[in-house]
């Protein structure tokens, strides 16, 4: 199986390419693509489909489209080669091993050549590399703007490589070929000077120098009706080298020159001083006589050395090379404590030295040591003095050496690296002054101020995934150790959250223990209270490296984060982080957005943050409150009983709040019903740890209210694994001693059990309910818990019972006024009555139900189901033109609200009265989005 994007947007298997359908589909699953294994959230997507405003139905269109991609996925049996479509909160996943995909494959390929000293084998990778592409990229998606900049990044990419492949071929020798390679590509984008320039060389180097000549002023008078420009310096460099006739040596003598400072255009000195050759027509012409500068220093080299066991991070060096693409780049470099972020820009820089002729400056800021920042005249003085100032010429004030050194740069090319940076401040003043200079700052904070003043350009490094982790564990333990218990080794890399820093920590202690396995090292990290001592060795360690960044923090986000800790989920938002502390929402989101900034918490959506899991026992250790867990279980329960009113409206609450309730100062609220099931879909994990949390805590009136809290997910997704939290639910609510919440979640956990075919242990539940909410007075209850009933004694084969239980609820619904569970068991009680055959008593009973509100206030799925039911048995009463009618209105209604429940029900009565090949496929399409659902 093969992901392409190098091309038409596709997906190659074995017996051909899937049919992936219209160009939304494609789009989507391209925006996928660009990010695999990465959660890309809906509303990216939605950009990615639409270009204005999205129709109001758009995350419906979007769930149909994945829903077929699943389709289509699981029909190649995907799964076989790692692919798999999941949803994850309110965003999407594509996992697969990235090795399928082309573009990936493509950038891996081009890394490895720009690594080989032999470029016979560089020309290799890259012509493998280009081969990958079949045209351009993305063809066959939706024009939006993300994937159009996709596009064009992936189109700039290969064209780099192009240039690289005729450069390596020019090092072979081989001009001709390297001219060949360029010429295709700079007549398909003459206005890429880059191209133009190279192809300039090539020519020339292969003895055809009219043919440059040719091509120059042929790309100069392009340039100048298209663009009103002159050539820029590359172009006009290779001009002058094809004017003059130059051999390769006296090439490389030019291209010195021009890296030592030689001002102007490209020029040669005669005997006299003078130019002897002017610039071409299309430059400025340099009228007065230029001297030679005195001679620089030798280049400078302040790098570290390079770092051992350095492995993977192919996609952060392809960003880093890009970003320092340009004039006068500055590139920032962020990530939290312990990620790479020296290793990586020090790894880039080694790789990366000949292009930087001027020098390599290198300074650590220590923005979080605990041997304090350095003074900005130290760095500076150290700087001066590689450059070639002396001792006794270096200002005294560090205005006057930051502008001296921005001189002394203007003419450079060089590479200056400002390691562990705390604030945009401290770094402005080192900046450099030359256009071709490149600055590459790292950061545990995100310095938005650099990026608002000095267009910083943003490289983030996350953790390392399992396959990279392995490696490092190998670099420094061997290949062979890690390869003999490779099950293991990903299983510490895992305990280690892909971190760098604890995986060398726990590969220093296993070099230290060579008679220790892998395997008993990740038993020990398994144990979460011992977790980060044992990721501690002498000065270095995750514990370490956390507390000088949490020490730099103000006051309220120190105070937010360690309350962090005791959250008993994996998310918060803005309410729950608020409770938690003790705040409001506006001051916890902006403690959250400084902690976002510092990356001890990230980001997920525009409302939600987590906390990576070492991250998560730093913070666990802190002091907190505490009354904290108190405090968010109570925000969890408000929270459920929002949103269950939003997902239900007019149903009763389904429970009172606790007596001794503390309530939060604001918690989230939600427009309507698809809001508050996006929501419970999205913390249904959380949630339940929130139960187990309360359970654990011995506060059983909290337990089981969060869980009795979530029945509208519950309902909506049945047969989704709720027997194990309903089951704590029920032992919470008979140890608070509370016969209403007993007697109720009796009723849901016995419909659940119902529901997935376990009709002997449902009974005992359910025949338990409706007498204990009786006792209890909860009339509202004891009719839910007859409707309940009736199901499972139906399934049993006694519609007869079944139909006397739900009669029973409706008029004990009646009693209390509560229209509700009334018009749910008169639409339970048609159901019953059609199974036995009972046309007439279905038809007036589903009318009833139908009455008892006008059809704004009926709830749709109630009113599909009542209206698929009256056609049923209108169909059976001989009236099928009537019973079509109501089938027909109610399978619409289902198929427009997105109820497939009610589709597949309604179509499935209409194809036993026509079997239309029409109604067949609208049957399959909810049959299929409805298995995608459950």
């Amino acid at each position: 199986m093969e992901f392409r994007l190098l091309g038409a947007v596709s997906v190659a298997t074995e017996v051909g390419v899937l049919p992936l359908g219209p160009a939304k589909r494609r789009s989507l699953l391209a925006a996928l693509l660009l990010r695999p294994n990465h959660p890309v959230p809906v509303d990216r997507l939605t950009a990615a489909l639409w270009d204005h405003e999205p129709p109001l139905r758009s995350r419906g269109v979007i769930q149909g489209h994945v829903s077929r991609l699943r389709v289509l996925l699981g029909g190649a049996d995907a799964e076989m080669f790692g692919v798999e479509l999941v949803t994850q909160g309110t965003a999407y996943v594509l996992r697969m091993p990235e090795s399928l995909l082309d573009a990936h494959r493509f950038e891996e390929l081009v890394t490895l050549a720009r690594g080989q000293r032999a470029p016979a084998d560089a020309v290799a990778m890259y012509q493998e590399a280009l081969a990958l592409w079949q045209g351009p990229a993305l063809t066959g998606a939706y024009p939006s703007q993300p994937l159009l900049a996709a596009a064009q990044a992936l189109e700039e990419l290969r064209l780099a490589s192009v240039e690289s492949l005729a450069g390596a071929w020019s090092r072979m020798g081989e001009h001709a070929r390297a001219a060949a390679v360029l010429r295709a590509e700079a007549g398909a984008h003459p206005l890429r000077e880059s191209l133009s320039a190279a192809l300039m060389r090539a020519l020339q180097r292969a003895g055809r120098r009219t043919e440059a000549l040719d091509w120059f002023h042929r790309t100069r008078r392009l340039l100048a009706d298209e663009l009103g420009v002159d050539p820029g310096r590359e172009l006009a460099d290779a001009y002058a080298i094809a004017l003059r006739g130059a051999d390769e040596s006296e090439e490389e003598e030019f291209g010195a020159g021009r890296a030592a400072g030689q001002g102007g255009g490209p020029v040669r000195m005669s005997g006299r001083g003078a130019a002897a050759v002017a610039p071409p027509p299309a430059t400025a012409a340099v009228a007065a006589p230029l001297t030679v500068p005195a001679q620089l220093p030798a280049a400078i080299d302040l790098l570290p050395r390079m770092p051992r066991g350095f492995h993977g991070r192919a996609a952060e060096l392809t960003a880093l090379s890009r970003a320092a693409a340009g004039e006068a780049p500055v590139c920032l470099v962020t990530g939290p404590a312990g990620v790479g972020k020296t290793a990586l820009v020090t790894h880039w820089a080694h790789r990366h030295r000949d292009q930087f002729p001027g020098g390599l400056l290198y300074a650590d800021l220590r923005g979080f040591s605990d041997t304090g920042e350095p003074a900005l005249l130290e760095v500076l003085r150290e700087f001066l003095l590689g450059l070639g100032v002396a001792p006794r010429r270096i200002p005294e004030s560090a205005s006057a050496a930051s502008a001296l050194f921005r001189s002394l740069c203007a003419d450079r090319q060089l590479l200056v690296v400002l390691d562990n940076a705390r604030a945009s401040e401290q770094v402005r003043e080192l900046l450099p002054g030359g256009a071709r200079c490149v600055t590459v700052v790292t950061s545990r904070y995100r310095l938005r101020g650099l990026i608002a003043s000095d267009a910083a350009r943003p490289v983030p490094v996350d953790v390392l995934e399992p396959e990279d982790s392995a490696a490092l564990l190998a670099a420094v333990l061997g290949t062979e150790r890690v390869f003999a218990e490779e099950v293991a080794a990903r299983r510490l890399a895992e305990l280690c959250g892909g971190l760098p820093l604890a995986l060398r920590v726990a590969a220093a202690r296993l070099a230290d223990q060579p008679d220790s396995s892998l395997g008993a090292m990740g038993e020990e990290l398994a144990d979460e209270s011992r977790r980060l001592s044992l990721l501690d060795v002498e000065d270095t360690g995750v514990r370490a490296a956390l507390r000088l960044t949490v020490r730099r923090l103000p006051a309220s986000a120190a105070h937010q984060f360690a309350h962090l800790g005791r959250h008993p989920g994996r998310y918060v938002d803005r309410y729950m982080a608020a409770a938690l502390a003790g705040t409001d929402p506006a001051g916890a989101e902006a403690a959250l957005d400084t902690l976002a900034a510092a990356h001890l918490v990230v980001r997920t959506a525009p409302d939600r943050w987590t906390l990576h899991d070492l991250v998560r026992l730093y913070a666990r250790g802190l002091d907190a409150g505490s009354d904290t867990l108190v405090r968010v279980l109570d925000h969890t329960v408000l929270t459920v009983l929002a949103a269950a009113h939003a997902a239900e409206p007019g149903d009763e609450p389904c429970f009172p709040l606790p007596a001794d309730f503390r309530a939060p100062a604001a918690t989230r609220t939600f427009t309507g019903r698809e809001q508050a099931m996006d929501w419970y879909a999205a913390e249904r994990d959380d949630l339940t740890l929130a139960a187990t949390a309360a359970a654990a805590a011995g506060l059983h009136g909290r337990t089981w209210r969060i869980v009795l809290g979530m029945w509208p997910q519950i309902v909506w997704r049945v047969r989704d694994g709720w027997t194990p939290p309903l089951t704590a639910a029920l032992d919470a609510a008979r140890a608070d001693g509370d016969a209403r919440a007993e007697a109720r979640v009796l009723a849901l956990l016995g419909w659940v059990l119902t529901e997935e075919g376990r009709l002997s242990e449902a009974l005992v539940h359910l025949e338990a309910a409706p007498p204990l909410a009786a006792r209890a007075g909860d009339p509202h209850g004891e009719a839910t818990a007859l409707i309940n009933l009736s199901l499972a004694q139906a399934a049993l084969g006694s519609p007869e019972e079944a139909a006397e239980g739900c009669a029973r609820a409706a008029a004990l619904a009646h009693g209390v006024g509560d229209r509700n569970t009334e018009r749910l068991a008169l639409s339970h009680l048609a159901r019953h009555h059609l199974e036995a055959g009972q046309w007439r008593d279905a038809h007036d009973t589903a009318r009833a139900a139908l009455a008892l509100d006008t059809p704004e206030e009926t709830p749709a799925a109630t009113r599909i189901l009542l209206r698929t039911a009256l056609g049923e048995a209108l169909v059976a009463m001989a009236d099928e033109t009537g019973g079509i009618s109501h089938l027909e209105a109610a399978a619409r209604e289902a198929e427009a609200c997105g109820y497939d429940d009610g589709a597949v029900r309604a179509l499935g009565a209409l194809l036993r009265v026509s079997p239309d090949a029409g109604l067949k496929a609208r049957h399959d399409a909810a049959t299929a989005r409805l298995t995608a659902r459950t």
